[in-house]
């Protein structure tokens, strides 16, 4: 118990440091995000640009284990995020994407990035039976959140976004999701994906 308490406190701090640093460097924006009431929400971090490469980042498996991701493996992906699985419309993304993988032919990998636990991603894919697709975690210090330029400062969770990268790491299409309440336009982000397959 106090183990977990440390690690939630510690992860905290790491991402007030992280959102202090960003706010310094003037990488912060409003006016892309709504909240609740339709409020604006503040995304931290430098702006993915297409044609530009993925920031690499290190994530975390269902065990813990640092997932050093480099993106440029020859892979096409659709890293997709959202604040937490714990929600209705993080779950229904997730099921969407999870629909749609199989059709996919293991030619694309689709990766769910959120904060939440480790555990708990693993305890609702299994419960929900989420297949198809890779869902990593970024509590540990928000470092992808942050260089992903996704990070939600009034909250501390990621926006939800879908983002298109070829096998060579290059970000080649980037959808972020206006109202924090809604999905993604799934077929513009699998058509986006498709295209990058040759």
């Amino acid at each position: 118990m106090h183990q977990q308490f440390a690690i939630v406190v510690l992860s905290a701090l790491c991402s007030v440091a992280l959102a202090a640093a960003d706010a310094a460097a003037g990488s912060e924006r409003s006016g892309l995000v709504k909240g609740r009431g339709g409020a604006d929400l503040t995304l931290v971090g430098p702006a993915l640009e297409v044609g530009k490469p993925a920031p690499p980042a290190t994530l975390r498996d269902s065990a813990l284990h640092p997932i050093a991701c480099t993106w440029n493996d020859g892979v096409v992906r659709i890293v997709t995020t959202a604040p937490s699985l714990d929600t209705p419309t993080c779950s229904k993304q997730a099921h969407a994407f999870s629909a749609r993988a199989g059709a996919l032919a293991g030619k694309i990998e689709v990766v769910y990035v959120s904060r939440d636990l480790p555990f708990a991603q693993s305890r609702f894919c299994a419960a929900e039976g989420i297949t198809g697709i890779r869902v990593l975690s970024d509590y540990y210090d928000a470092s992808f959140a942050h260089a992903w330029g996704l990070f939600l400062k009034e909250n501390g969770l990621l926006a939800r976004a879908a983002v298109v990268v070829d096998g060579q790491g290059i970000v080649r299409y980037i959808q972020i999701v206006p109202e924090l309440s809604k999905e993604p336009d799934y077929d513009q982000v699998l058509a986006a994906a498709k295209l990058q397959l040759h």
